[in-house]
């Protein structure tokens, strides 16, 4: 006679202390931490608002210096020679020399110290802060033109009067004064920005932080034969 065949025995099922924890985490989702004790960040993370704190240091940092490039700019640009003279009876200013070339050499003098700004302030920020993100490029970009706006207007404010007429009066007929500085090309005031911006790019793409490469797949395993494992 054979013994009798006995039904194996149930699986384990895991008590209730036992039991493995939700996906969530032992923690309910409410609470501020992870089911490892380690704190849940969103989107906004500590990382971010590091990256904004330092953008707006940056902005400001860019946009005071832009007070050492307008007395730059006051000082370094060509005046522009204009002459009073009585005409029937009322003055009337002109320039001495039509030909010349100082009012271009005003704006040619203001775009030349932007862009040398502009490299330098790219690069400070590089050394500072040895990577990039938008929040910085932004910052470059908004703290240039921010800066380019208040030498502009300093440099207006600490030169020759605009009241041309009351300049030459004072002056009296014929004698040379100079002119108002003020800037023709508007576009200048990009210049800080798009300098400021192509260095801090260019110092990125040369010398800032690689991605780590990711490492070959591990071959798949093969029996004597070169068919693939299951």
């Amino acid at each position: 006679m054979t013994a009798p065949l006995t039904p194996p025995p149930p699986p384990h099922e895991p008590s209730s202390q036992e039991a493995w924890p939700p996906p969530g985490g032992p923690r309910a989702a409410g609470s501020g931490e992870s089911g490892y004790g380690e704190p849940a960040y969103g989107q906004d993370g500590p990382g971010m608002k590091t990256e904004l704190r330092e953008a707006a240091v940056v902005t400001v940092a860019v946009a005071v210096a832009g007070v050492l490039l307008g007395l730059l700019w006051k000082w370094l640009a060509p005046s522009v020679p204009l002459v009073g003279d009585v005409v029937n009876g009322g003055w009337v200013v002109y320039l001495k020399d039509s030909e010349g070339e100082q009012a271009i050499g005003v704006d040619g003098t203001f775009t030349l110290l932007a862009l040398a700004f502009g490299a330098l302030s790219g690069a400070a920020v590089f050394l500072w802060r040895r990577r990039g993100g938008v929040p910085l490029v932004v910052a470059l970009g908004v703290g240039g033109l921010l800066a380019s706006v208040a030498a502009w207007r300093l440099g207006v404010w600490l030169g020759p009067g605009s009241d041309v007429l009351a300049h030459a009066k004072a002056a009296g007929k014929g004698v040379t004064f100079s002119a108002p500085l003020k800037l023709g090309a508007k576009g200048a005031l990009l210049a800080w920005s798009f300098a400021a911006l192509l260095v801090h790019l260019g110092l990125m793409a040369l010398f800032g932080p690689r991605d780590p490469e990711e490492e070959p797949a591990a071959p798949a395993p093969k029996d004597p034969y070169g068919a693939p494992v299951a």
